[in-house]
């Protein structure tokens, strides 16, 4: 009996959460992570006044954001083109067009469009009203 009202429950919320939507909506997931693109936790900032901020940022050919480090998540999305990051360990990523991901954290990184073409991203930072989203090394 429990193990009947435990499949009921389960199918009851599946259920409830398709119904929100209309049968021609396509929900694709592009990211589901607890870490971040090097393997690092993710954990929501504890701050007093919370602001999600998204935005969509084009590199020109050749462009990158200079050397700089975030202490709040940052996930991204890579709309067109192909973003190359820096890390300070001398490492580097390749993010191509359709991918997403979570930003390092609290680490000094380099994003450099390396292409011929606008590399266009979205991003989503989690952090505080009135506080910069990233910090510059100066």
């Amino acid at each position: 009996m429990k193990r009947l009202l435990i499949i009921c429950s389960i199918l009851f919320v599946a259920f409830s959460v398709r119904s929100q939507y209309n049968d021609n909506i396509i929900i694709e997931q592009i990211l589901k992570s607890d870490t971040t693109s090097t393997g690092q936790r993710i954990v929501y900032p504890q701050v007093a006044n919370a602001e999600v901020t998204m935005a969509k940022i084009t590199f020109p050919p050749g462009s990158s954001t200079g050397w700089h480090k975030h202490d709040i998540p940052v996930f991204a999305y890579v709309m067109e083109g192909e973003l190359t990051v820096e890390l300070e360990n001398g490492k580097t990523l390749q993010f191509k067009q359709g991918t997403s991901f979570a930003e390092v954290h609290d680490t000094w990184h380099n994003g450099k469009n390396n292409g011929t073409d606008n590399l266009v991203l979205i991003a989503i930072y989690m952090g505080e009203k009135g506080k910069a989203l990233s910090k510059s090394k100066q």
